[in-house]
Parts: C-alpha cells; sequence; structure tokens
C-alpha cells in the first residue's frame, strides 16, 4: 500500500513539471513572433535642440516684424575746419585739416532714424540717438587741453631798435610759434617749448616784450599787454636763413606749423584811445600790419588756391560754397561709420 502510493504521488509530480515547461514556452514564442510598432527612441538633447531653434526663429521674426526700411547708417563726409578767415587750418606739417563725419543717428529699437520727410536725422554734439542695441549713447567726455593764450595789444616789432611793424593786434587762442622775419637775416621760430632744432634763449620773454638773439642782432617784440607769466621765461629759437618773404619790411606771424612758409595771419584792428589826447599821426603803410579778412558767411570758405605771402599784392580771395560730398554708407559691417581717412586733425592724402 505504502509503495503504490508513493508511486502515484512521482508520478503526477513529474506531469505537472511538463504542463508548467510547455506553457513557458509557448508564452516565450509568442512574445517573440509578436510584430513591433514602437517608433525608435529620440534623443532628449535633439529634441531640445529643435525646440530651441523654433523659438529663436519665432523671436527673430517677432523683432524684425514690421520693419522694412534702411538698415544702413548714413554717413555726411568730412568738412573742411575753416580758421577766422574762411580759410581752410593746416597742421603742423602744413597739411589741410577736415572736421570728423556725421553719422545718423539710430532710433530705440537701433534703426536708422529719419524724419517726418524722411530724411536722415544726424547726430548732434549733444544727441548722439541710441546704438544698434537700442542703447542710449551718451557724448564723451574729453579734457579739454591746457591752453597757453597770448595777447599783443599795440604791439611793434624791432630789429636792431629800427621800428619794423607797428600797432600789431593778435589774440592768440593757443601759442605754439611766433615767426618773426628780417630781411637780410631770415625768419625765426620761436617757441615757450622745447622743439627739433631749437636753442633755448633764457629770460627771452619779460613780461610785455619777447626779445630774441641772432649772431649781433636783436629781434624784439613788445606789447601793451603780458605776454605770458610774471616772471622770465625761456624761449627757444630756430633761425630759417634759407626762407625769405617777398617783403622789403620785417614781418610778424604766429601758428603751429614748423616748416616754411609758415603762416602770416592778419590782425586785428586796434581800438579807438580813451581819454582827452592829440591823436598821433597815421604810420607809415610799410609800418601797417596785413589786417585779417572778414569771416566767410555760414557754408562759405575762401579756396585759397594760391597762397598770398607778406609783400605780394594780390586781390582779396571771395567767399564761395563749400564744397559739398554726397553722403556715403559706412565701411563697417554692423553699419556704424568708421573712422575716415580725412578726419578732424588728419592729413588730406
Amino acid at each position: 500500500m505504502g509503495v503504490r502510493m508513493r508511486f502515484c504521488l512521482l508520478l503526477a509530480i513529474g506531469s505537472l513539471g511538463f504542463v508548467v515547461q510547455s506553457c513557458v514556452a509557448q508564452n516565450a514564442g509568442g512574445a517573440s513572433a509578436a510584430p513591433t510598432s514602437s517608433a525608435p527612441p529620440v534623443s532628449v538633447a535633439a529634441a531640445d535642440s529643435t525646440t530651441s531653434v523654433k523659438t529663436s526663429e519665432k523671436k527673430g521674426k517677432s523683432k524684425n516684424m514690421g520693419y522694412a526700411g534702411q538698415t544702413t547708417l548714413v554717413v555726411m563726409p568730412a568738412t573742411p575746419m575753416l580758421d577766422e578767415e574762411g580759410k581752410q587750418r593746416l597742421d603742423p606739417d602744413g597739411q589741410p585739416m577736415y572736421n570728423p563725419p556725421v553719422k545718423q543717428q539710430r532710433d530705440k529699437k537701433g534703426h536708422p532714424l529719419f524724419d517726418d520727410q524722411g530724411k536722415p536725422v544726424f547726430q548732434t554734439a549733444t544727441n548722439l540717438g541710441y546704438d544698434e542695441h537700442g542703447k542710449k549713447l551718451h557724448p564723451t567726455k574729453v579734457k579739454e587741453p591746457k591752453m597757453t593764450p597770448v595777447s599783443i595789444s599795440r604791439g611793434t616789432f624791432t630789429v636792431d631798435g629800427m621800428i619794423g611793424k607797428a600797432e600789431l593786434n593778435y589774440e592768440i587762442a593757443n601759442f605754439k610759434y611766433m615767426y618773426m622775419y628780417a630781411p637780410g637775416i631770415g625768419t625765426m621760430v620761436v617757441s615757450n617749448m622745447p622743439f627739433p632744432g631749437a636753442k633755448e634763449q633764457k629770460g627771452a620773454f619779460n613780461d610785455t616784450t619777447l626779445t630774441v638773439a641772432v649772431g649781433e642782432h636783436k629781434l624784439q617784440l613788445a606789447s601793451d599787454k603780458r605776454l605770458l607769466g610774471k616772471k622770465p621765461e625761456s624761449a627757444y629759437v630756430l633761425v630759417d636763413r634759407e626762407f625769405s618773404l617777398p617783403s622789403k619790411y620785417p614781418v610778424v606771424g604766429y601758428g603751429v606749423i614748423m616748416k616754411a612758409p609758415y603762416s602770416w595771419p592778419g590782425g586785428r584792428p586796434n581800438s579807438e584811445l580813451a581819454g582827452a589826447f592829440v591823436a598821433p599821426p597815421p604810420i607809415p603803410t610799410n609800418l601797417q600790419p596785413v589786417l585779417l579778412e572778414s569771416p566767410c558767411p555760414s557754408g562759405q570758405m575762401r579756396m585759397q588756391i594760391v597762397k598770398k605771402l607778406p609783400g605780394q599784392t594780390a586781390q582779396p580771395e571771395p567767399c564761395v560754397a563749400m564744397p559739398k560730398g554726397m553722403a556715403v554708407p559706412p565701411k563697417s559691417s554692423n553699419g556704424d561709420a568708421s573712422t575716415p581717412a580725412n578726419g578732424a586733425g588728419i592729413k588730406d592724402r
């Protein structure tokens, strides 16, 4: 009885194991035979990149939406820098000087600014407009250079005690060089600061006089007003014996040029002397200084085709319309004006 029971139990357990194995095999085969319908996996980084590109495109479209106008700034060309007579100024090398070019303003959105009539609105000294990002531009504060003003009133220029010029009247805003010409001696270039080729003469500037010695000759410029400081100061003198003016009489000039033909601007008329006295007789014509020409009207200048030197007779130069160039676009890629070849203080190439 016990043996028969054990046999039946073992047979039942073996049948159960076969059934379990068959079910497992069927399930495995069904899973492998099932068709694949899911899409391939998408990279998270690629999805983020695609989203970023679409977002930037939308922003770009919204930023430029509604504006289809000009994107390049208009830049006016440089204009001649004029002196008080309407003649073009020269730099220390004797080359023409120009004012800086003027750029068109940008609006708050960074676009070129136009007025109601469609004309460009240009920058001014106090209003520069905005940059390409819509940021307000502010004028740069430039420290004014130290100036050396010199005033010569009712001055006389003597050579070895003999009067060569009288009634000199110059208002020099920033003194650089004084030119003292005497026939047979040469041209003296004088400054209160050292410069190449010049030799120091101590105490030459003394209150109301400037006295320089050239060999055995003494040249002196005297004024009713103090020339520089209260104490005597040195002068630095260069003697140019090769350059001569077509004048039989001594001549005085001033300027910033260090080489011939130098600069010989006219003087201003002296004011009438106040007080009760007998007016002196007029001085001889050869002792009278050349006077400044009247300024030109706005927008005009004197072309100065042929430079007139002291001693030469020539008709007064008429004022003519200042040459105007066409507005030109800038060369830089962002539309802002670049520094031109002919800027303020830059030589004419």
